[in-house]
């Protein structure tokens, strides 16, 4: 397998320090985290050519005024209403009115932290494996107890099925993985991201890219501190839409499921064929399976862990796997019935 050779960050910071970058921050209601974000970005790259725009969905808990002040006294940061209200069409609205003359566009969400010298991390790592993408490794942190729950499962195969960006691992070049940086003309040169889609647009691009001839690459270099739902209706909605955006990605592709998808896409059905149990009591056999599987996984990470949170994994878990399925499931049956649209969470 190809590795590229290590680089120095002293080679690193002076390379990025010329480059054109246009990072993009899709948000909706994020009060609580858009002014730190962009005061670490700016701060961060002080001696970058880069344009930050914030494609904001319509928030009405102050986020827009928050951004409003900073980009008053900041030329470096512009604000934009992204009237679909979803991160896909707002990227592709920025990159449409900003991109011009930039080299790379860096994607960044408002709910998570990066750490210093991420986007010239980024930009190193392009450079040096000749990527069309760089995606980095995420890892989820919680402050209240069921958000730190979620963050377990999620951190673990438990919630994620093993995928290459959640767990440790090597470097190298992927399928898929969490967006970071793009080579800016060949993000425009696929179609940019697929406007319609609210959750998967991710994974939908990578399909599209890979046809095309790029290259993702998986940076170890560097990695992304997420913060999940912090209540489980907010997750399950969240997952509920991970869901309909996954079968939306198989269905336009004609592609078949992957091991890790197929298995939660099966726990609907197991919910649901619980419902004849007084008539057919083995049908209530897969329920018990599943939840038993994820609340026995749970006390082991709580074992692990040493925390009483991680205790409630499992039922962290529960949540996304249900969420995901219903979604899934959904958007199956019933999506070629409906607008093509998914509405934002």
């Amino acid at each position: 397998m190809y590795r590229p050779e290590p680089i120095s960050s002293e080679r690193c910071t002076t390379s990025a320090a010329s480059e054109h970058v246009l990072a993009v921050v899709p948000c909706l209601n994020e009060r609580a985290h858009i002014a730190k974000l962009l005061g670490d970005l700016l701060a961060d790259s002080a001696e970058m050519d880069l344009m930050i725009v914030v494609a904001d969905g319509g928030s009405t808990d102050g986020t827009q005024q928050i951004v409003e002040r900073i980009a008053a006294a900041e030329p470096r940061v512009r604000l934009i209403h992204n009237a679909e209200r979803i991160q896909s069409a707002g990227v592709n609205h920025a990159v449409r009115e900003f991109g011009g003359g930039r080299h790379w566009l860096a994607r960044l969400d408002a709910h998570a932290a990066y750490p210093k010298g991420f986007i010239s991390t980024l930009i190193c790592e392009a450079r040096r494996t000749g990527a069309s993408s760089v995606v980095v490794a995420m890892r989820s942190e919680g402050e209240n107890c069921f958000q730190r729950a979620a963050a377990v499962a999620q951190n673990s195969v438990l919630g994620t099925g093993g995928a290459a960006h959640r767990r440790p691992g090597d470097e190298g070049f992927v399928d898929h993985g969490h967006h970071a940086l793009f080579d800016l003309k060949q993000f425009e040169g696929v179609g940019g991201y697929d406007g319609t889609l609210s959750h998967n647009e991710d994974a939908e691009f990578d399909i599209r890219l890979k046809h095309a001839g790029g290259r993702i690459w998986l940076t170890r270099a560097i990695e992304v501190t997420y913060f999940p739902r912090s209540h489980p209706g907010a997750l399950y909605r969240q997952y509920v839409n991970y869901g309909r955006g996954r079968a939306r990605t198989l269905l336009n592709h004609r592609m078949r499921p992957k091991v890790r998808q197929f298995l939660p896409a099966c726990v609907l059905p197991t919910v649901l064929a619980a419902a004849i149990a007084p008539w057919i009591p083995l049908a209530l056999a897969p329920a018990v399976l599943w939840s038993a599987s994820c609340l026995l996984s749970g006390v082991a990470l709580g074992l692990q862990q040493k925390r009483r949170c991680a205790f409630a994994s499992g039922v962290a878990a529960m949540i996304i796997h249900l969420g995901w399925s219903v979604g899934f499931w959904r958007e199956l049956v019933f999506g070629r019935r409906r607008s093509h649209k998914i509405a934002p969470t």
